[in-house]
């Protein structure tokens, strides 16, 4: 099975989705977690609404996931 230049530039564009959400999530994660740590190390009943703000960033991991999907669907890759 042949490859065309514009699958390719389809896979690239779906890795690039999901590297950009991957590194925006690590990103949002590393402030939230270190002010996180902080609030439950003054209270400890605040963990709830730590662990809520920590998991909110994963959303732009899944917006990349679906976006790298639509896109190599679109182009016939999957």
């Amino acid at each position: 099975m042949a490859i065309t230049t514009e699958a390719a530039i389809a896979a690239i564009g779906a890795g690039i989705a999901i590297a950009g959400g991957a590194i925006g999530t690590g990103m949002a994660q590393s402030g939230i977690g270190s002010a996180g740590l902080g609030l439950i190390a003054e209270k400890p009943d605040q963990m709830g609404i730590v662990l809520l703000f920590l998991v909110l960033p994963e959303t732009l991991l899944i917006f990349g996931f679906v976006i790298a999907i639509l896109v190599m669907l679109y182009a016939g890759i999957i």
